[in-house]
Parts: structure tokens; C-alpha cells; sequence
């Protein structure tokens, strides 16, 4: 299936990877239905910040992911679904695990079901390298075994495997894309980028962090976004998990060694204990086997660490950006 002029939904297009994804997807010529959390303020989300030509090009349906309803009457004439809309911050999901289950089960649930209900809609569900918890092996292809660590991982492990079961069940046409750590402008300071940028930029000569060890496999935003509509293009991907990985293994302490020499050199970093999370819930290694997605696409990243830093650093300096950070606080 060619995108170009189909009709496109994206659930959480007005978050960090569903705004890239956006504009993604009119540059390759696509009707976009961009679906935003309804708030009091009208807020489009990183939508608002788009240039205004490309904004008249797109059509937003503001609701909630939870209601049914909702979505039902965002997907009407949609020939392709990328639902993204979720809520992702792991220290939150200890805080609040009831909403996670409310917006990241039954929120894909509705997805699901609409889709079964219209027919021939495929759908792109967005999962996460969580779901597969600390490394047995690595790198972690996509038969590694599933471990929820947090109860946000848990609830991403449900939403799978619900959209396992609509592909087994009703022929629903749904694809697992499964990034690993992505990065890049716009993402919240809920990420461990943001957080170490933000406050290296604001001045601080003290860095607070959490665990320094745990590794991860980081990839750029545009990177992860052509790896989704790589794999919504590809019919064999129907009925498949597929890693979007670099399969390249940075510990947050060489991430932070790196960005502190780039941006701040006498900047240390101190842990802070509010930062760490309970042991057994710490997924201590993740990198990705990304060979299916290369197989049944071609992909490949375009950016390495080093390239997609500067990218994300420059987009950070602008003033304007970094005034959306409130680097004083840790966010949950």
C-alpha cells in the first residue's frame, strides 16, 4: 500500500513523535486527520507550532482516546490508522496506574474495535521497547520474552497482544511497530535527553539524574517516524511485531558524559534519590535487533547518535523552546 493520497489518522498527533509523524506524512502527500487530546485551551499540542501553510493542510479532530465514540467518528474514511495517543512517562504510571489502563488498554481497544467495525482500515499500533523489560539476550529481537516492569510497560504489553488478537480473530490488519529510546526536538523532560539538555542549557552546574547505568538504544525522531511508515506501507508487515532499533547500546552515563562535554564541561552529575525508580521496576538494558524491519523494508537510520544531537541541541537553544522546560523540576 502507497500512502501518498490516501486518507491518514493520527491518534497523539499532537505529542513529540506524533507531530513529526504529521508532518511526515504531508510531505509524502497524504490527507491527514490529526487527532488531538480536547482541552480547555484549544491546544493542538506541538500542532500549534507548525508553520501555518502546512497547519491549513492537515484536519484536526480534537477528543479523547478513551471514548469510543470518538474515535469511531475520527476513523470514518480513513484508509490507514497510526495510534500513538497514549500515556508514556513510567515514574507516572506508579503514581497513576488506573489512567494508564483507562487511555493505553482501552484506548487501543477502541481503536481496535472501530477498525473491525469499518472494515479494511489498517492500522499502525505504536508499542514500545518497554515491553520487553531488562535484556535476557541482546541485541533483543522481536521473540524475546515480554516483561512488565512498570505498569506502563504492562498496559503496552496489553494493547499488543489486543492487537494480536483482532489480527487472529477478525483479519484486522494491524502492524506492531516497536521503537526503542526515541529522541530529538520537541520531546517532554519526562525523557532522560530533555532533562540533561534543559538543565545544561539553563545554566545548571549540578545535573540531576537518577541510575546512570542502565543502557538504551537511542534513535532519532525521523528516523523512528520512517521506520512507522515504512512498515505502513509494507503489506507483508500485516499480522507482524517489528523492532525500530539502531542496535547501537549508550548507558545514561556516557549519554550524560557526552552531552555535559558538548554543552557544560564543568557541570557534574549527582543522583537524585526522588529520580530513581523501585529496583526490580529498572529495565537495565535494551538494544535492538532490527534485522525483520531492514528485511521487510529497507530501513535504515539516517542519523547517528552524533548528528541527531546536534539536531536536538540547536532545536533546544532557540529561546523560545527551551522557556517550555521547566528544568527546576523533575517530571514525572
Amino acid at each position: 500500500m502507497q500512502l501518498q493520497g490516501r486518507m491518514v489518522l493520527v491518534t497523539g498527533a499532537d505529542g513529540f513523535i506524533g507531530s513529526h509523524l504529521v508532518e511526515a506524512l504531508l510531505r509524502r502527500g497524504c490527507r491527514v486527520r490529526a487527532f488531538v487530546f480536547y482541552n480547555a485551551f484549544n491546544s493542538w499540542g506541538w500542532l500549534d507550532t507548525m508553520p501555518q501553510d502546512s497547519a491549513r493542510e492537515m484536519e484536526v479532530v480534537a477528543g479523547d482516546v478513551r471514548d469510543p465514540h470518538a474515535v469511531a467518528n475520527a476513523m470514518e474514511g480513513c484508509d490507514v490508522v497510526f495510534h500513538l495517543a497514549a500515556l508514556i512517562a513510567i515514574p507516572f504510571s506508579y503514581h497513576s496506574p488506573d489512567s494508564y489502563v483507562d487511555t493505553n488498554i482501552r484506548g487501543s481497544l477502541n481503536v481496535l474495535q472501530a477498525a473491525r467495525r469499518l472494515g479494511d482500515v489498517r492500522v499502525l499500533m505504536t508499542s514500545t521497547s518497554e515491553v520487553y523489560g531488562t535484556a535476557q539476550y541482546v541485541p533483543i529481537h522481536e521473540g524475546h520474552p515480554l516483561q512488565g516492569q512498570s505498569p506502563y510497560s504492562a498496559t503496552k504489553i496489553a494493547a499488543d497482544k489486543l492487537a494480536e488478537s483482532f489480527f487472529r480473530s477478525f483479519d484486522t490488519p494491524v502492524i506492531i511497530a516497536r521503537p526503542f529510546n526515541t529522541y530529538g526536538p520537541r520531546q517532554s523532560a519526562r525523557a532522560i535527553l530533555p532533562t540533561i539538555i534543559t538543565q545544561l542549557l539553563s545554566g545548571a552546574r549540578s545535573i540531576s539524574l537518577g541510575n546512570l547505568s542502565p543502557t538504551r538504544d537511542f534513535n532519532f525522531v525521523e528516523d523512528t517516524v520512517a521506520g512507522m511508515v515504512a512498515l505502513a506501507e509494507c503489506d507483508s508487515a500485516i499480522g507482524q511485531e517489528v523492532n525500530i532499533a539502531t542496535g547501537i547500546e549508550r548507558s545514561i552515563g556516557e549519554l550524560a558524559a557526552l552531552l555535559v562535554a558538548l554543552l557544560q564541561p564543568d557541570a557534574k552529575v549527582v543522583t537524585d534519590d526522588q529520580r530513581l525508580r523501585p529496583d526490580a521496576s529498572e529495565v537495565l538494558r535494551l538494544v535492538g535487533d532490527s534485522r525483520k524491519l531492514k528485511a521487510l523494508t529497507g530501513w535504515q537510520p539516517s542519523h547517528d547518535l552524533e548528528s541527531g544531537l546536534r539536531k536536538t541541541i540547536a532545536w533546544f537553544r532557540e529561546p523560545a523552546n527551551l522557556r517550555r522546560y521547566k528544568t527546576a523540576l523533575y517530571n514525572l
